[in-house]
This record gives C-alpha cells, structure tokens and sequence, in this order.
C-alpha cells in the first residue's frame, strides 16, 4: 500500500501535474517591452504566490544596456489566469510612477499587455516579445 501511494505521487509531481504546473503557464519567462519615453527593459515573469508578477531584470535606451534606478523593481503585479491566454492584475508605469488596473492577452510569443484606468474604460497597450 505504502509503495502504491509513493508511486502515485511520484507520477503526479513527475509529470508536472503538481508545484510545477505554474511553469506551463504562457505568461511566465522573458519579455521584452515595447518602448516607453526612449527606454525598453527585460521583464522577468514567475509565479508570486497564487498569481504572477514581472520584474525588471535589464534596461535599455538609444546606447544600448544601461543600470537604470527601475532595475529589480516590479513592473506587472499580481497577474492572475483568467483562461485562453489572458491575464488581470496590475502593471505599473516607470515614467510617472503611477499603478494601472493591468489586463495581458498572450498569443504564441506575443503579449498585450493594457494598463487602464477609469474601471477599464481608457487604456494604453504595449505588444511585449518572449525572448526567453
């Protein structure tokens, strides 16, 4: 009984039907943002708790890598799986500091994502890359 018990739990977590489950989710990895006031970062997307956020892992501008003071910060927040590759929760906006009602639909290697205000009735939109 023991051995059949330990068998079944080994073929859940070993086919990714446990913990690793959130790593299927197509939000999670590497994006590259679209730019915003002449700079663009590498956005690093992992689960945080029951949810996902994304942090700024490397910043760019016309020069090329720079060590911007948003580096390490947290740019999407508490997204969470609505299904079909969308995603709600918030995202917020280095160049005037401000946190948008976030909303991200994900097809293939492309992301849109929306940060809005007024309920969701005025939005701006970024189209994101996966690199990674």
């Amino acid at each position: 009984m023991k051995k059949r018990v330990l068998l079944a739990l080994a073929l859940i977590f070993g086919t990714g039907l446990g913990a690793g489950m959130a790593a299927a989710e197509p939000i999670v990895g590497t994006w590259k943002t679209q730019p915003d006031d002449g700079s663009y970062a590498h956005v690093k997307i992992a689960p945080c708790g029951s949810a996902f956020c994304g942090v700024i892992s490397k910043t760019f501008n016309d020069s090329g890598e720079y060590n911007s003071p948003n580096k390490g910060k947290k740019l999407v927040r508490d997204m969470k799986a609505k299904g079909g590759g969308a995603y709600e929760g918030k995202v917020w906006r280095p160049s005037n500091g401000k946190i948008y009602l976030g909303k991200a639909q994900i097809s293939g290697s492309k992301m849109q994502l929306k940060g809005c205000v007024a309920g969701g009735l005025l939005c701006s939109k970024q189209t994101w890359t996966k690199i990674n």
